[in-house]
Protein backbone atom coordinates (compact mmCIF):
# COMPACT_ATOMS: atom_id res chain seq x y z
CA UNK A 1 0.00 0.00 0.00
CA UNK A 2 1.47 3.46 -1.09
CA UNK A 3 2.20 6.65 1.34
CA UNK A 4 -0.75 8.41 -0.57
CA UNK A 5 -3.01 5.55 0.21
CA UNK A 6 -2.27 5.61 3.83
CA UNK A 7 -2.22 9.16 4.15
CA UNK A 8 -6.07 8.81 2.55
CA UNK A 9 -7.38 6.37 4.74
CA UNK A 10 -6.19 8.59 7.69
CA UNK A 11 -7.40 11.69 6.67
CA UNK A 12 -10.91 10.02 6.20
CA UNK A 13 -11.03 8.53 9.53
CA UNK A 14 -10.13 11.77 11.13
CA UNK A 15 -12.67 13.80 8.86
CA UNK A 16 -15.31 11.16 10.45
CA UNK A 17 -14.10 11.61 14.07
CA UNK A 18 -14.05 14.98 13.39
CA UNK A 19 -17.49 14.66 12.12
CA UNK A 20 -19.07 13.01 14.42
CA UNK A 21 -17.22 14.76 17.59
CA UNK A 22 -19.24 18.03 16.04
CA UNK A 23 -22.58 16.10 16.06
CA UNK A 24 -22.29 15.32 19.41
CA UNK A 25 -21.93 18.57 20.66
CA UNK A 26 -24.59 20.09 18.63
CA UNK A 27 -27.31 17.23 20.25
CA UNK A 28 -25.61 18.25 23.81
CA UNK A 29 -25.65 21.81 22.99
CA UNK A 30 -27.36 23.75 25.59
CA UNK A 31 -29.32 25.13 22.86
CA UNK A 32 -31.18 22.63 22.17
CA UNK A 33 -33.35 22.48 25.08
CA UNK A 34 -36.61 21.30 26.03
CA UNK A 35 -37.92 24.33 24.80
CA UNK A 36 -36.31 24.10 21.64
CA UNK A 37 -37.31 20.17 21.25
CA UNK A 38 -41.18 20.79 22.33
CA UNK A 39 -41.35 23.09 19.33
CA UNK A 40 -39.78 21.35 17.04
CA UNK A 41 -41.91 18.21 17.82
CA UNK A 42 -45.45 20.27 17.97
CA UNK A 43 -44.49 23.30 15.16
CA UNK A 44 -45.57 20.65 12.24
CA UNK A 45 -48.67 19.98 13.54
CA UNK A 46 -49.63 23.89 13.48
CA UNK A 47 -51.74 24.97 10.83
CA UNK A 48 -52.14 29.17 9.69
CA UNK A 49 -55.98 29.20 9.09
CA UNK A 50 -57.13 32.22 6.39
CA UNK A 51 -60.57 32.55 5.73
CA UNK A 52 -62.90 34.69 3.19
CA UNK A 53 -66.24 36.09 3.42
CA UNK A 54 -68.18 37.16 0.72
CA UNK A 55 -70.72 40.32 1.77
CA UNK A 56 -73.28 41.71 0.13
CA UNK A 57 -74.89 45.16 0.53
CA UNK A 58 -78.70 45.11 -0.09
CA UNK A 59 -79.85 48.60 -1.58
CA UNK A 60 -82.64 50.00 -2.54
CA UNK A 61 -84.03 51.55 -5.98
CA UNK A 62 -87.33 53.15 -7.43
CA UNK A 63 -88.90 51.26 -10.69
CA UNK A 64 -90.44 54.04 -12.42
CA UNK A 65 -92.08 51.45 -14.86
CA UNK A 66 -93.65 49.41 -12.32
CA UNK A 67 -94.07 51.70 -9.64
CA UNK A 68 -92.85 49.50 -6.65
CA UNK A 69 -89.15 49.50 -4.68
CA UNK A 70 -87.36 46.65 -5.49
CA UNK A 71 -84.15 45.66 -3.61
CA UNK A 72 -80.89 44.52 -5.21
CA UNK A 73 -77.55 42.82 -3.71
CA UNK A 74 -74.06 44.71 -3.87
CA UNK A 75 -71.28 42.05 -4.07
CA UNK A 76 -68.86 43.98 -1.82
CA UNK A 77 -65.04 42.69 -1.56
CA UNK A 78 -65.19 39.75 0.77
CA UNK A 79 -63.41 40.18 4.09
CA UNK A 80 -60.33 38.10 5.01
CA UNK A 81 -59.16 36.85 8.70
CA UNK A 82 -56.28 35.39 10.31
CA UNK A 83 -55.83 33.01 12.78
CA UNK A 84 -54.46 29.69 14.18
CA UNK A 85 -55.39 25.99 14.36
CA UNK A 86 -53.31 22.42 15.06
CA UNK A 87 -53.67 19.22 13.86
CA UNK A 88 -54.91 16.30 15.92
CA UNK A 89 -55.77 13.80 13.62
CA UNK A 90 -53.66 12.15 10.97
CA UNK A 91 -55.91 12.36 8.76
CA UNK A 92 -56.77 15.79 8.87
CA UNK A 93 -58.77 17.70 11.58
CA UNK A 94 -57.68 20.64 13.16
CA UNK A 95 -58.68 22.08 16.29
CA UNK A 96 -59.44 26.06 16.28
CA UNK A 97 -61.76 28.58 17.93
CA UNK A 98 -65.04 29.52 16.35
CA UNK A 99 -64.84 33.04 15.97
CA UNK A 100 -61.94 32.71 13.57
CA UNK A 101 -63.90 30.72 10.79
CA UNK A 102 -67.41 31.62 11.74
CA UNK A 103 -69.46 32.36 8.97
CA UNK A 104 -66.44 32.03 6.24
CA UNK A 105 -67.49 30.88 2.64
CA UNK A 106 -63.87 30.02 2.04
CA UNK A 107 -61.52 28.28 4.40
CA UNK A 108 -57.92 27.50 3.81
CA UNK A 109 -54.99 26.28 5.96
CA UNK A 110 -51.36 26.72 5.47
CA UNK A 111 -48.76 23.87 6.89
CA UNK A 112 -45.05 23.90 6.62
CA UNK A 113 -43.31 20.89 6.35
CA UNK A 114 -39.95 20.79 7.57
CA UNK A 115 -38.11 22.19 4.92
CA UNK A 116 -39.63 25.54 5.42
CA UNK A 117 -41.90 25.06 2.23
CA UNK A 118 -45.57 25.96 2.81
CA UNK A 119 -48.22 23.57 1.55
CA UNK A 120 -51.64 24.87 1.41
CA UNK A 121 -55.03 23.13 1.18
CA UNK A 122 -58.60 24.11 1.24
CA UNK A 123 -60.49 22.68 5.00
CA UNK A 124 -64.35 22.67 5.65
CA UNK A 125 -65.94 23.09 8.80
CA UNK A 126 -67.35 19.96 10.26
CA UNK A 127 -68.65 21.13 13.94
CA UNK A 128 -68.06 23.66 16.25
CA UNK A 129 -69.49 25.19 19.10
CA UNK A 130 -70.14 29.20 19.79
CA UNK A 131 -70.81 28.47 23.54
CA UNK A 132 -66.99 26.71 23.99
CA UNK A 133 -66.17 28.44 21.26
CA UNK A 134 -64.14 25.40 19.88
CA UNK A 135 -64.49 24.78 16.31
CA UNK A 136 -63.54 21.09 14.26
CA UNK A 137 -62.05 21.48 10.44
CA UNK A 138 -61.28 18.50 7.89
CA UNK A 139 -58.38 19.12 5.65
CA UNK A 140 -59.12 18.38 2.32
CA UNK A 141 -55.99 16.43 1.03
CA UNK A 142 -54.51 16.45 -2.18
CA UNK A 143 -53.42 13.16 -2.48
CA UNK A 144 -55.55 10.16 -1.87
CA UNK A 145 -53.67 8.60 1.55
CA UNK A 146 -52.02 11.94 2.82
CA UNK A 147 -50.93 11.79 6.35
CA UNK A 148 -50.39 14.85 8.46
CA UNK A 149 -48.51 15.16 11.63
CA UNK A 150 -51.10 15.35 14.51
CA UNK A 151 -50.12 16.94 17.98
CA UNK A 152 -50.45 14.68 21.39
CA UNK A 153 -52.94 15.80 24.46
CA UNK A 154 -51.69 16.27 27.84
CA UNK A 155 -53.98 14.75 30.08
CA UNK A 156 -57.43 16.39 31.13
CA UNK A 157 -55.88 17.85 34.35
CA UNK A 158 -52.09 17.66 34.14
CA UNK A 159 -51.43 20.89 34.84
CA UNK A 160 -48.93 22.59 36.75
CA UNK A 161 -48.92 26.75 37.99
CA UNK A 162 -45.76 27.75 37.57
CA UNK A 163 -44.77 25.34 34.83
CA UNK A 164 -43.23 26.77 31.40
CA UNK A 165 -45.79 27.30 28.53
CA UNK A 166 -45.28 28.14 24.84
CA UNK A 167 -48.08 29.35 22.54
CA UNK A 168 -47.92 29.05 18.66
CA UNK A 169 -49.59 30.40 16.48
CA UNK A 170 -50.14 33.14 13.71
CA UNK A 171 -50.49 36.63 15.11
CA UNK A 172 -50.87 39.41 13.03
CA UNK A 173 -50.73 36.74 10.06
CA UNK A 174 -47.19 36.82 10.35
CA UNK A 175 -47.03 32.68 10.13
CA UNK A 176 -46.02 29.89 12.41
CA UNK A 177 -44.62 32.17 16.01
CA UNK A 178 -43.28 30.94 19.03
CA UNK A 179 -43.79 32.59 22.52
CA UNK A 180 -42.88 31.16 26.06
CA UNK A 181 -44.27 32.12 29.51
CA UNK A 182 -45.46 30.51 32.43
CA UNK A 183 -48.90 28.64 33.35
CA UNK A 184 -50.16 31.67 35.56
CA UNK A 185 -53.77 30.13 36.53
CA UNK A 186 -55.29 26.99 35.82
CA UNK A 187 -59.13 28.47 36.88
CA UNK A 188 -59.73 32.48 35.64
CA UNK A 189 -63.07 33.52 34.52
CA UNK A 190 -62.92 35.66 31.29
CA UNK A 191 -65.52 37.43 29.42
CA UNK A 192 -66.31 37.49 26.02
CA UNK A 193 -68.92 40.25 24.03
CA UNK A 194 -69.81 41.53 27.65
CA UNK A 195 -71.11 37.89 28.69
CA UNK A 196 -69.43 34.83 30.13
CA UNK A 197 -68.81 31.35 27.48
CA UNK A 198 -69.73 28.39 28.67
CA UNK A 199 -66.01 27.73 30.12
CA UNK A 200 -65.85 28.14 33.48
CA UNK A 201 -61.83 27.69 33.49
CA UNK A 202 -59.67 28.91 31.44
CA UNK A 203 -56.45 29.43 31.62
CA UNK A 204 -54.13 31.90 32.34
CA UNK A 205 -50.67 32.52 30.50
CA UNK A 206 -47.85 35.85 30.40
CA UNK A 207 -46.71 33.61 26.79
CA UNK A 208 -47.86 36.31 24.36
CA UNK A 209 -51.31 35.91 22.10
CA UNK A 210 -52.01 38.15 19.93
CA UNK A 211 -54.66 38.86 17.43
CA UNK A 212 -53.93 35.72 14.97
CA UNK A 213 -52.65 33.51 17.80
CA UNK A 214 -56.35 32.29 18.04
CA UNK A 215 -57.50 28.83 17.63
CA UNK A 216 -53.33 27.94 18.31
CA UNK A 217 -52.00 25.94 21.16
CA UNK A 218 -50.79 26.38 24.05
CA UNK A 219 -48.07 23.30 24.78
CA UNK A 220 -45.99 22.11 27.68
CA UNK A 221 -42.52 21.30 27.90
CA UNK A 222 -43.35 18.02 26.69
CA UNK A 223 -45.02 18.60 23.44
CA UNK A 224 -48.18 17.90 24.88
CA UNK A 225 -51.39 20.25 24.07
CA UNK A 226 -52.52 21.60 27.55
CA UNK A 227 -55.03 24.34 26.11
CA UNK A 228 -56.40 26.25 23.21
CA UNK A 229 -55.77 29.91 22.96
CA UNK A 230 -58.64 31.78 22.83
CA UNK A 231 -58.28 35.50 23.97
CA UNK A 232 -56.30 38.33 25.46
CA UNK A 233 -56.98 41.01 27.84
CA UNK A 234 -56.96 44.31 26.17
CA UNK A 235 -56.39 46.42 29.90
CA UNK A 236 -53.45 44.50 30.93
CA UNK A 237 -49.95 43.18 29.70
CA UNK A 238 -48.91 39.83 29.53
CA UNK A 239 -52.39 38.01 30.64
CA UNK A 240 -53.76 35.88 28.23
CA UNK A 241 -56.22 32.83 27.75
CA UNK A 242 -56.82 29.30 26.63
CA UNK A 243 -59.09 26.90 26.54
CA UNK A 244 -58.18 23.87 28.77
CA UNK A 245 -57.79 20.68 27.26
CA UNK A 246 -60.04 18.71 29.52
CA UNK A 247 -63.01 21.58 28.51
CA UNK A 248 -61.95 20.51 24.52
CA UNK A 249 -62.01 17.31 25.59
CA UNK A 250 -65.88 17.65 26.57
CA UNK A 251 -66.65 19.63 23.62
CA UNK A 252 -65.23 17.33 20.69
CA UNK A 253 -67.40 14.31 22.84
CA UNK A 254 -70.00 16.46 22.74
CA UNK A 255 -70.04 18.01 18.93
CA UNK A 256 -68.18 15.42 17.01
CA UNK A 257 -71.27 12.35 17.84
CA UNK A 258 -73.97 11.25 15.61
CA UNK A 259 -76.09 13.75 17.84
CA UNK A 260 -74.78 16.57 17.12
CA UNK A 261 -74.04 16.07 13.86
CA UNK A 262 -77.01 14.03 12.21
CA UNK A 263 -79.63 13.78 14.39
CA UNK A 264 -79.11 10.13 15.39
CA UNK A 265 -78.68 8.83 18.94
CA UNK A 266 -76.23 6.58 20.00
CA UNK A 267 -75.78 6.96 23.63
CA UNK A 268 -72.56 6.64 24.77
CA UNK A 269 -69.93 9.75 25.09
CA UNK A 270 -66.13 8.38 24.52
CA UNK A 271 -63.31 10.12 26.18
CA UNK A 272 -61.18 11.70 23.39
CA UNK A 273 -58.09 11.91 25.19
CA UNK A 274 -57.84 8.36 26.82
CA UNK A 275 -55.45 5.73 25.37
CA UNK A 276 -57.36 3.34 25.17
CA UNK A 277 -60.63 5.14 24.03
CA UNK A 278 -62.96 4.79 27.10
CA UNK A 279 -66.81 5.25 27.60
CA UNK A 280 -67.12 7.64 29.83
CA UNK A 281 -70.70 7.54 30.32
CA UNK A 282 -74.16 5.96 28.94
CA UNK A 283 -77.48 7.63 28.89
CA UNK A 284 -80.41 5.68 30.11
CA UNK A 285 -82.80 3.98 27.53
CA UNK A 286 -80.15 4.77 24.89
CA UNK A 287 -79.11 2.00 21.95
CA UNK A 288 -75.66 2.01 23.75
CA UNK A 289 -77.28 0.91 27.17
CA UNK A 290 -79.34 -1.65 25.45
CA UNK A 291 -76.81 -3.44 23.61
CA UNK A 292 -74.97 -3.64 27.26
CA UNK A 293 -72.24 -1.12 26.87
CA UNK A 294 -71.38 0.10 30.27
CA UNK A 295 -69.03 3.49 31.75
CA UNK A 296 -65.28 2.27 31.79
CA UNK A 297 -65.34 -0.42 29.08
CA UNK A 298 -62.70 0.24 26.70
CA UNK A 299 -62.44 0.52 22.99
CA UNK A 300 -60.45 -2.37 21.22
CA UNK A 301 -62.51 -2.19 17.97
CA UNK A 302 -65.02 -0.65 16.20
CA UNK A 303 -66.48 -2.67 12.90
CA UNK A 304 -63.45 -4.57 13.33
CA UNK A 305 -61.23 -1.97 12.82
CA UNK A 306 -58.78 -0.45 15.77
CA UNK A 307 -59.82 2.92 16.18
CA UNK A 308 -55.91 4.69 16.30
CA UNK A 309 -57.35 8.13 17.85
CA UNK A 310 -61.06 9.40 18.75
CA UNK A 311 -61.34 11.50 15.45
CA UNK A 312 -61.05 8.07 13.47
CA UNK A 313 -63.32 6.17 15.83
CA UNK A 314 -65.89 9.39 15.45
CA UNK A 315 -65.41 8.98 12.00
CA UNK A 316 -66.60 5.41 11.20
CA UNK A 317 -69.50 6.16 13.29
CA UNK A 318 -70.81 8.32 11.57
CA UNK A 319 -70.59 7.04 8.24
CA UNK A 320 -72.55 3.92 8.96
CA UNK A 321 -74.83 4.09 6.05
CA UNK A 322 -78.38 3.41 6.03
CA UNK A 323 -78.56 0.35 8.30
CA UNK A 324 -76.98 2.43 10.84
CA UNK A 325 -76.15 -0.25 12.85
CA UNK A 326 -72.27 -0.76 14.54
CA UNK A 327 -70.19 -3.28 15.53
CA UNK A 328 -68.32 -2.83 18.45
CA UNK A 329 -65.55 -5.05 20.69
CA UNK A 330 -64.77 -3.76 23.98
CA UNK A 331 -62.14 -4.99 27.34
CA UNK A 332 -64.10 -4.94 30.60
CA UNK A 333 -62.26 -6.67 33.18
CA UNK A 334 -60.03 -8.31 31.60
CA UNK A 335 -62.70 -9.81 29.27
CA UNK A 336 -63.64 -9.19 25.55
CA UNK A 337 -67.01 -8.49 25.06
CA UNK A 338 -68.71 -7.73 21.63
CA UNK A 339 -71.65 -5.73 21.04
CA UNK A 340 -73.91 -4.40 18.49
CA UNK A 341 -75.63 -0.75 18.59
CA UNK A 342 -77.90 0.02 16.22
CA UNK A 343 -78.60 3.81 16.14
CA UNK A 344 -81.97 5.89 15.79
CA UNK A 345 -82.88 9.11 15.12
CA UNK A 346 -82.94 11.44 18.20
CA UNK A 347 -86.87 12.37 17.28
CA UNK A 348 -88.34 9.02 17.70
CA UNK A 349 -87.33 9.01 21.87
CA UNK A 350 -86.77 12.72 22.49
CA UNK A 351 -90.24 13.79 21.29
CA UNK A 352 -93.22 15.71 22.35
CA UNK A 353 -94.69 12.40 23.46
CA UNK A 354 -92.11 12.20 26.19
CA UNK A 355 -92.30 15.76 27.19
CA UNK A 356 -96.38 15.59 27.89
CA UNK A 357 -95.50 12.27 29.85
CA UNK A 358 -93.74 13.78 32.23
CA UNK A 359 -95.06 17.40 32.21
CA UNK A 360 -98.53 17.33 30.98
CA UNK A 361 -97.67 20.02 28.27
CA UNK A 362 -97.91 19.78 24.86
CA UNK A 363 -94.82 21.24 22.90
CA UNK A 364 -94.75 22.57 19.37
CA UNK A 365 -92.13 24.39 17.98
CA UNK A 366 -92.60 28.38 17.61
CA UNK A 367 -92.74 29.09 13.18
CA UNK A 368 -93.13 32.69 12.10
CA UNK A 369 -96.63 32.22 11.60
CA UNK A 370 -97.12 31.23 15.07
CA UNK A 371 -95.19 33.52 16.71
CA UNK A 372 -97.16 36.63 14.83
CA UNK A 373 -100.27 34.95 15.95
CA UNK A 374 -99.48 35.29 19.84
CA UNK A 375 -97.86 38.44 19.05
CA UNK A 376 -94.60 36.97 19.89
CA UNK A 377 -90.88 38.97 18.17
CA UNK A 378 -89.41 36.38 17.41
CA UNK A 379 -89.18 32.65 17.02
CA UNK A 380 -87.37 31.26 20.22
CA UNK A 381 -88.56 28.80 22.13
CA UNK A 382 -91.73 26.56 22.76
CA UNK A 383 -94.95 27.42 22.23
CA UNK A 384 -97.03 25.56 24.66
CA UNK A 385 -100.39 24.05 22.86
CA UNK A 386 -101.94 21.78 25.72
CA UNK A 387 -102.26 21.16 29.32
CA UNK A 388 -103.57 18.43 30.35
CA UNK A 389 -106.08 19.06 33.26
CA UNK A 390 -104.00 17.37 36.70
CA UNK A 391 -100.88 17.37 35.17
CA UNK A 392 -97.21 18.94 36.80
CA UNK A 393 -97.97 21.82 33.77
CA UNK A 394 -101.95 22.25 35.05
CA UNK A 395 -100.80 22.14 38.50
CA UNK A 396 -97.92 24.62 38.49
CA UNK A 397 -100.53 27.32 36.10
CA UNK A 398 -98.84 26.84 32.99
CA UNK A 399 -101.79 28.09 30.29
CA UNK A 400 -101.79 27.42 26.19
CA UNK A 401 -100.14 30.17 24.12
CA UNK A 402 -96.96 30.89 26.96
CA UNK A 403 -93.39 30.27 25.45
CA UNK A 404 -91.00 28.17 27.00
CA UNK A 405 -87.90 29.80 26.51
CA UNK A 406 -85.83 27.35 29.12
CA UNK A 407 -85.56 23.84 31.11
CA UNK A 408 -83.26 24.54 34.65
CA UNK A 409 -81.66 27.26 33.01
CA UNK A 410 -80.75 25.75 29.91
CA UNK A 411 -82.41 27.71 26.07
CA UNK A 412 -84.54 25.22 24.50
CA UNK A 413 -85.02 25.49 20.28
CA UNK A 414 -86.69 22.41 19.45
CA UNK A 415 -88.44 19.77 21.07
CA UNK A 416 -85.45 16.92 21.40
CA UNK A 417 -83.37 20.06 23.33
CA UNK A 418 -86.46 20.61 25.53
CA UNK A 419 -87.01 16.50 25.84
CA UNK A 420 -83.25 15.56 26.68
CA UNK A 421 -83.35 18.02 29.28
CA UNK A 422 -86.22 16.00 31.14
CA UNK A 423 -85.00 12.22 30.04
CA UNK A 424 -82.77 12.16 33.18
CA UNK A 425 -85.10 13.40 35.90
CA UNK A 426 -86.81 11.30 38.24
CA UNK A 427 -90.40 10.56 38.89
CA UNK A 428 -90.86 13.35 41.58
CA UNK A 429 -87.91 15.34 40.52
CA UNK A 430 -88.91 19.00 40.32
CA UNK A 431 -87.88 21.57 37.04
CA UNK A 432 -88.05 24.79 36.60
CA UNK A 433 -89.65 26.53 33.03
CA UNK A 434 -89.04 30.01 32.09
CA UNK A 435 -91.45 31.13 29.99
CA UNK A 436 -92.42 34.45 27.53
CA UNK A 437 -96.60 35.76 28.62
CA UNK A 438 -97.61 38.10 26.30
CA UNK A 439 -101.07 39.71 26.71
CA UNK A 440 -102.64 42.34 25.05
CA UNK A 441 -103.85 45.61 26.84
CA UNK A 442 -105.92 48.09 24.12
CA UNK A 443 -104.14 48.67 21.49
CA UNK A 444 -100.18 47.58 22.90
CA UNK A 445 -98.84 43.95 23.51
CA UNK A 446 -97.24 43.37 27.08
CA UNK A 447 -94.61 41.53 27.61
CA UNK A 448 -93.57 39.39 30.79
CA UNK A 449 -91.34 37.08 31.98
CA UNK A 450 -92.24 33.92 34.43
CA UNK A 451 -90.67 31.22 36.01
CA UNK A 452 -92.92 27.80 36.84
CA UNK A 453 -91.66 25.55 38.84
CA UNK A 454 -92.84 21.64 38.23
CA UNK A 455 -93.30 17.81 39.98
CA UNK A 456 -92.96 15.78 36.82
CA UNK A 457 -94.30 12.56 37.12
Amino acid sequence: MSILDKNCKIGVAVGLTLCFATLGQADDSPRHDKVVVAVGQVMPSVVNIATKTRVQRVRYYYDWWRDNWAPYAQELPPEESAGSGVVVDSSGYVLTNVHVVKDADEIWVKISDGSGEANLYRAEAVAGSLATDIALLKIIPKNTGEHFTAAAFAGDDDLLLGETVLALGNPFGLGGSVSRGILSSKSRRAKSGGSKLDIPDWLQTDASINPGNSGGPLINLDGEIIGINVAVLREGQGIGFAIPIKRVNESLARIFTPEFLEGNWFGAAIHPGSRPLTVASVEPDSPAAKAGLLPGDRVETINQHPPGSFMEFASRLLNLGRDRTVSLQVEREGKLVNSRVTLIPESAYFNAGLIREKTGATLEELTPEVARALGHNSTEGLVVSQVDDDSPAGVAGLTTGVVVLAVDGQEVSDIVSAARCLHGCKEGAQVKLDVLQVRRSGLFLRRRTARFTLQLR
